[in-house]
């Protein structure tokens, strides 16, 4: 397994400082943003595949930092029901997919997206319930009118650039939100689809990682290290569907918290165990979103944490056996 880190969080640093400051930290590869909700800061598909040189001295930044690049990053909707919306995801993503060719990465990041519930809405809708029925119209047409049709033509645009896994990041509020419904889009649309997983987004669920893990062996492209603090106080008293402002730590009922300060360091074993008897042995991309700590704080905890469990070294023979 290597460290990377999501690097939207130092979007305040110039690439080539920011670079230096994680490879000081003992971060390995980084995984950078191309466009949607992660922003483009260090990393502009529009800059980098129209001037030569900055993409040289892009890459030589990476080079004299020893960083490799795990994945380019492009979170937004791009079965949004305002199509001009939807549009210029899509757009972002494609570009994003361009310029992975020209840096020889094969894997990309993003949403799978939620359209609305019929072609005149104005915004998502994103269905958690069977009843009244009217929820499972919305289902069918979300899935089989929107969803699988545009990742089965949109795949193809983006591995004809040389990416050959969309890991896409299990999240509420879109139609891929957990391990049944990324393997459903999967088997309809193929397995160039797979999972960024994303444990901070499973945890409110009331989803166990670790058996999840196991749920996705074999489709699972990329991992986000990112932690959950459940209230218990608030969740007794009101459930884990909580639409109240991030920044209303005291009354949520979770929050994203840095790696170790939502769940204990045994249980990031336990995930990075399941992660490799289940075959994956890559990138570890931490995804600051903790309201309670600076990033360079959070950071900086999150790699401590990291370092502990995370097994960074080939598994070897069984040398006793």
């Amino acid at each position: 397994m290597k460290l990377s880190v999501l690097t939207g969080l130092l979007y305040d640093m110039p690439f080539e400082k920011a670079a230096a400051y994680l490879s000081r930290n003992g971060v390995q590869a980084v995984e950078l943003g191309v466009g949607g909700f992660p922003g483009n800061t260090h990393c502009n598909p529009e800059i980098l595949l129209h001037d030569k040189a900055k993409l040289r001295d892009f890459k030589q930044i990476l080079a004299d930092n020893g960083l490799e690049i795990a994945a380019l990053s492009c979170h937004g909707n791009p079965v949004h029901p305002q199509k001009q919306i939807a549009q210029s995801a899509h757009d972002q993503f494609i570009r994003g997919a361009q310029l992975a060719g020209e840096l020889g990465v094969t894997r990309m990041v993003g949403f799978s997206g939620c359209p609305g519930d019929c072609d005149q809405s104005q915004y998502p809708n994103w269905v958690t319930c069977p009843w009244p029925e009217d929820f499972l119209k919305v289902l069918t047409y979300q899935w089989e009118e929107k969803l699988i049709p545009y990742w089965q033509k949109a795949q193809a645009q983006i591995g004809a650039y040389g990416v050959e896994q969309i890991a896409l990041e299990m999240h509420p509020g879109f139609c891929v939100y957990n391990p049944e419904t990324l393997l459903k889009l999967r088997r309809a649309v193929g397995s160039r689809i797979g999972a960024n997983f994303d444990p901070s987004h499973l945890f409110w669920q009331g989803i166990d990682p670790v058996a999840a893990i196991r749920a996705l062996s074999g489709a699972i492209y990329f991992f986000h290290a990112k932690d959950t603090g459940i209230d218990r106080i608030n969740t007794d008293r009101f459930g884990v569907l909580d639409t109240k402002h991030y920044s209303d730590e005291l009354n949520r009922s979770w929050i994203f918290r840095t790696v170790g300060y939502g769940h204990s360091e045994p249980v990031w074993r336990d995930m990075f165990t399941a992660l490799r008897m289940t075959g994956y042995d890559g990138y570890i991309s931490i995804e600051h979103e903790d309201s309670l700590m600076t990033p360079d704080e959070g950071l900086k905890k999150a790699i401590e944490v990291l370092k502990r469990t995370m097994m960074f070294q080939d598994k070897g023979a069984m040398w006793w056996a």
